[in-house]
């Protein structure tokens, strides 16, 4: 065929929406706008170069995975939204953090002055009427229980603490924290919603009204 030389084509300008490519297909003549190119077209794996302009902002993807990214500074934007299944963090710095749970396979330790226990709302506080024998209820993991004012004795005295959060496989741990008399203190009959504190002092006979802490440490049997 034939070289066919064209000349005095009109100066190349801008492409606008309203442009057409004219092709041929089976001998029919047809026309590509230019919306049908760039307007929500689908690319079959493209190979994208260095994107030097433009807005991906508004780009998602399912199952999408990034091979080393390099992220800088975000200066705006929203990531709240991201959620992930399963997510393997390596040596996460994490700040102040809330949540429902947290399971681990190993220790859980503190490296600072604050220590590993209940923030505030876990405890609280109940006075035993009556006598040193009356029982008291105090739905906490953590409390301080005030005994009725009586004479101290060296006979052990017995009473029960009703708990909902406690289990029968639950440890509890129980000090005195005030009081003119020391006290030797144990804890029985712990079980479901309940445990039995058991004291006496050690020769002590001071009428008064002395306070003992306790705190439940979740426990399983398995």
């Amino acid at each position: 065929m034939a070289t066919i030389a064209i000349t005095a084509l009109p100066a190349a300008t801008a492409a606008v929406t309203t442009d057409v490519l004219p092709i041929v297909q089976g001998g029919t003549t047809k026309q590509v706008t230019n919306a049908l190119l760039f307007t929500n077209a689908t690319m079959v794996a493209p190979a994208l170069g260095t994107v030097a302009s433009g807005n991906i902002s508004a780009c998602t993807s399912t199952g999408m995975v990034l091979a080393s990214p390099v992220l800088g500074t975000v200066a705006s934007g929203n990531i709240s939204a991201c959620t992930s299944t399963s997510m393997v963090m390596v040596t996460p710095v994490i700040g102040a953090a809330t949540g429902t749970s947290l399971t681990a396979s190993g220790v859980i330790a503190s490296t600072g002055t604050a220590g590993v226990g209940y923030a505030t709302g876990a405890g609280g506080a109940v006075t035993q009427i009556t006598s040193r024998t009356t029982g008291v209820t105090l739905n906490k993991t953590s409390g301080a229980i005030t005994l009725f004012s009586a004479a101290g004795t060296t006979a052990a005295t017995t009473f029960t603490v009703t708990n909902s959060t406690v289990a029968a496989t639950d440890v509890i741990i129980l000090n005195q924290k005030s009081g003119t008399d020391l006290y030797d203190l144990m804890v029985t009959a712990v079980a479901a919603g309940s445990f039995n504190i058991t004291f006496r002092t050690t020769g002590g006979s001071t009428t008064e009204t002395p306070v003992f802490n306790f705190a439940v440490i979740k426990a399983v049997a398995a």
